[in-house]
């Protein structure tokens, strides 16, 4: 039966329910649709970091630490836990600490700083510190544990927005306020489409028309295997070279020239480091990336096994072992890190476009719906 909403966003990902928050803000009646029970893709398979230094620099990074302070507003409310704040990135080449200090010196690195040995001996004890050559400290960042926050942040928005969430409900088709979903008909003046990376379903002829693959990643949780306090994220030299924040930067290159050569098959299978500690004290670890026309269905043990050779190399934990592994996808493009697109007056189509939906998409919603209501244009419309 048909119901009457100012704004319907089809998918319950972050980004879908970036959307939601940013309309409900502007006082929309707001219906959110989704094909599945919970939400199950790239939103909860991933680290639940939020990252702000390493994102790209100009509107990305600025969208990243908006997304920041949106997340710091509402975990309180919503219940979500803050399992640690920060990120260290301790430079283990010359080259690397030449990136780090490059860094520093940009607008992105006004608020972080160089921290001593010690300092970040107390904030992760099991990091190796003998070979480092400088460390990076940034204070931006804040980790969550996403298969945890999306559903409490759903709960969070139907119970104090009043959003109405249809779950197992499919959309079929779009024309105008009216959609076509599986059970049936829903009216709103206004639709935004997060389809993630779903190509084919809604849209397919626009989203076709750009140069979109699929990334699929490998992710690792580990148990460290004895008590290992993690005060912060840690990455390492190869996240250095290849986060566009650092990678970008003209001093990156005779970072990534040595990775080529001394850690050419991790390179290659788009392999850095990223852990986070979980309340129960075991660790996620990461990643690998590999692009395609579709989602690789099978996991490598080897890339699990290069994923954990960095993890060594940067933290002495010898009773570590894995205790879980998945696969996780998402659109990607090289052209671009959102993709924003107008099939009509009343429509937007809205994807995250490099894996950085739990650090940007609030901000992106927020920039979106003020697009769609005239308030403002969107940045994302000078992002070639």
């Amino acid at each position: 039966m048909a119901v009457g909403y100012d704004l319907a966003v089809v998918g319950a990902g972050i980004v879908g329910l970036g959307m939601a928050l940013a309309a409900t803000r502007q006082g929309k009646k707001v219906v959110v649709i989704e094909r599945n029970a919970k939400a199950v893709g790239a939103s909860i398979r991933n680290f639940g970091f939020v990252t702000i230094s390493g994102q790209k620099a100009g509107a990305h990074w600025e969208r990243a630490m908006r997304s920041r302070d949106i997340w710091a507003e509402i975990v309180a409310e919503a219940d979500i836990a803050v399992l640690h704040r920060g990120l260290v990135m301790p430079a283990r080449r010359d080259e690397a600490a030449v990136v780090v200090e490059a860094f520093l010196k940009t607008p992105m690195g006004e608020k972080c700083r160089l921290m001593t040995a010690t300092e970040a001996g107390d904030l992760v004890p099991s990091m190796r510190l003998d070979e480092v050559k400088s460390i990076l400290y940034s204070p931006h960042e804040l980790r969550v544990e996403s298969s945890e926050a999306l559903p409490k942040l759903a709960v969070w928005l139907e119970a104090k927005h009043k959003i109405d969430f249809r779950w197992n409900t499919a959309v079929r088709a779009i024309d105008g306020t009216r959609i076509e979903t599986s059970h049936g008909l829903i009216e709103a003046e206004a639709v935004v489409v997060c389809p993630g990376d779903d190509f084919s379903t809604l849209f397919p002829d626009v989203i076709g028309s750009h140069p979109l693959t699929i990334c699929t990643l490998q992710m690792l949780r580990v148990s460290p295997g004895q008590p290992s306090r993690f005060g912060a994220a840690v990455m390492s030299d190869m996240s250095l070279a290849r986060y566009e924040g650092f990678a970008d930067l003209p001093e990156a290159a005779a970072l990534g020239t040595r990775l080529d050569r001394e850690e050419a098959e991790s390179r290659a299978a788009g392999i850095h480091l990223i852990a986070v500690q979980s309340a129960d004290g075991s660790l996620v670890v990461g990643d690998s990336h590999v692009y395609g026309n579709a989602q690789q269905p099978f996991a490598s043990d080897r890339f699990d096994q290069l994923i954990l050779d960095e993890f060594d190399r940067v933290f002495d934990l010898p009773g570590r072992h894995v205790v879980n592994r998945w696969i996780g996808t998402y659109a990607s493009s090289k052209e671009r890190n959102v993709l924003v697109e107008r099939p009509a007056d009343n429509i937007r189509l809205a994807m995250v476009t490099g894996g950085t939906g739990a650090s940007t998409g609030f901000a992106l919603g927020e920039q979106v719906i003020d697009d769609l209501y005239g308030s403002k244009s969107g940045s994302w419309e000078t992002e070639q």
